[in-house]
């Protein structure tokens, strides 16, 4: 057991006397300075990053060698470094990480071989990478409910964490859950204390990246207390205001598939007609609000401050590993000069930014099956790339 681990109320529970408990104490700190050194100094690997989503996790459960081999593949991953991007937080289900066929580690070997090239591959191509366990909901509630859920999580990132032990800790990085789905914040930080211990005992080495719980979102960051390891990066997630990041969305509140074309930043007349498409009069009120509530990169900047002010108090680095704009539904103009905004606003506040996403519905390249990407200038240039 680490000390960096052992709380001050566990060492009473211990029944260490107060001159002992000093001493561990004492013996501890500098092991989590020199923990918290190492994650800021990891973080600048993490400044410009790019999600590759749709490829080892959010699939629908098909993650064969004909899907994966093709969605995106060693030309993408140049592509990435080419255009700029320095990390790819790397999306991984872990139900095909569970199945079969497992090798000696208890893993899926054949997954996990394929996962590997993808893996090693950034590498080659000097890209730092974050292994982001990103389950599907049913998963997630198994965790959010049961102790057995919870038990096979910490049983997945020990075995995962072991396999991936001896990849260049200062590039390759450990995030314990993509928006965890638990609204209880202290049954959420119980769990990633317990799953970050796991990782720390096997990996002894490579940076962890924490997140608040449920949606990951400011709010939840702002909820959080700082793991006893310090070495550990803090992420939260922006998609604010959900009424034009996801327009035209079909997930999420069901009026937000109503919605085309909602510019940003907006104005009363700009949103006259606009707010017409939604039929109900609740749901019309609530997007009449999105322009009334004056959303700009003033406010995005205010919003991203209050983040950055957590982290200066609990003296820990930051990244915001998610943020975009659904691009079926939404004007090209409107969505990159938000994305510009959010980018502005993090680089501002000295905070690394991860895009959601490579390819897909909000993507920075656009990817017709069986064609070779085409990045997408706008949103490139959004995103400070190519200066």
């Amino acid at each position: 057991m680490h000390l960096r681990l052992i709380s001050l109320a566990a060492l009473v529970a211990f029944g260490l006397s107060a001159t002992a408990q000093n001493q561990v104490a004492q013996a501890a700190a500098p092991d989590r300075a020199e923990g918290l050194r190492t994650a800021f100094a990891r973080a600048q690997h993490l400044k410009r990053g790019i999600n590759a989503s749709g490829w080892f996790a959010q699939h629908a459960g098909d993650y064969s060698a004909a899907w994966t081999d093709k969605y995106t593949d060693s030309q993408d991953i140049a592509l990435i470094a080419k255009m700029g991007f320095d990390n790819v937080r790397l999306s991984v289900d872990a139900t095909p990480l569970e199945g079969w066929p497992h090798g000696a580690d208890g893993l899926n070997s054949e997954f996990l071989a394929r996962l590997d090239k993808a893996v090693d591959t950034m590498l080659a191509d000097g890209l730092a990478v974050t292994i982001d366990i990103h389950p599907e909901s049913a998963y997630k509630l198994r965790v959010k409910t049961t102790d057995d859920g919870v038990d096979r999580f910490v049983m997945l990132w020990r075995r995962l964490a072991a396999h991936y032990a001896g990849r260049d800790p200062e590039r390759v990085f450990f995030e314990i859950m993509n928006e965890p789905e638990v609204s209880d914040a202290y049954r959420w930080a119980g769990i990633q204390a317990r799953v970050a211990a796991a990782i720390r005992e096997v990996a002894p080495r490579q940076t962890i990246i924490a997140t608040g719980p449920n949606y990951s979102d400011i709010v939840d960051l702002l909820k959080m207390h700082p793991l006893e390891d310090g070495n550990v990066i803090y992420n939260f997630h922006f998609y604010d205001p959900h009424e034009f990041t996801h327009q035209g969305a079909g997930w999420g509140a069901a009026w937000w598939t109503y919605e085309h074309g909602i510019p940003y930043p907006a104005t009363e007349s700009s949103m006259a007609e606009l707010v017409k498409q939604v039929p109900d009069l609740v749901n019309r009120y609530q997007l009449e609000n999105y322009w009334l509530d004056h959303w700009d990169g003033h406010r995005i900047r205010l919003l991203m401050d209050e983040g950055a002010a957590w982290g200066k108090v609990n003296g820990v680095p930051l990244i915001c590993n998610e943020f975009g704009v659904f691009r079926d539904h939404a004007d090209p103009a409107s969505r990159n000069a938000w994305i510009k905004d959010v980018r502005t606003a993090l680089e501002a506040d000295g905070i690394g930014w991860s895009m959601w996403d490579y390819r897909g519905n909000f993507g920075v390249v656009v990817k017709p099956d069986g064609q070779a990407a085409q990045p997408d200038a706008g949103t490139a240039a959004a995103l400070g790339l190519g200066k």
